[in-house]
């Protein structure tokens, strides 16, 4: 057994015990045997962009995770299938951050972007959307919209 699906089945086990039974966050699919796609729903507070592409609240969201070929040396890549306003997501991409390490579980990479959607987690220094940095930075006293504490459960096993 190659490295990489070693690394892909200790991915799906993970992933598997830490959202299994999780209020907040759920797998839905997974394609690949081991899965090398997720799709994940989160159920938190965050905002969806309207009509005009300001921001109203939605609690509903979908995200897409690829692990490519050269993963986990090179990170995951992360798009949302239903629209957000977040200053670092956009149709094509969630800016999961330049410091992936090869060492991080894919499990705490979904907790992430659940803190993500919720307003936990932000940069408005280098956004993807600069509508939704600008309307993070007026309404910094209203943030995060979702305080619940997110992280991926049980204990980490390898």
């Amino acid at each position: 057994m190659t490295p990489r699906i070693r690394r892909l089945n200790a991915d799906a086990r993970q992933v598997e015990a830490a959202f299994a039974e999780h209020s907040l966050i759920r797998v839905l699919e997974t394609d690949g045997t081991p899965p090398e796609k997720y799709v994940v729903e989160f159920r938190v507070r965050s905002m969806t962009p309207d009509q005009q592409g300001g921001p109203v609240l939605a609690t509903t969201h979908r995200a897409e995770v690829f692990l490519p070929l050269d993963y986990p040396r090179r990170p995951p890549f992360c798009r949302m299938v239903t629209p957000v306003f977040h200053p670092n997501i956009d149709p094509q991409k969630i800016c999961i951050g330049d410091h992936w390490s090869a060492g991080q579980r894919l499990a705490d990479l979904i907790v992430r972007i659940g803190e993500m959607l919720c307003f936990q987690s932000y940069n408005t220094k280098s956004p993807l959307n600069a509508r939704a940095a600008t309307w993070a930075m007026k309404h910094v006293d209203q943030l995060p919209l979702q305080h619940d504490e997110l992280t991926a459960g049980p204990a980490r096993t390898e």
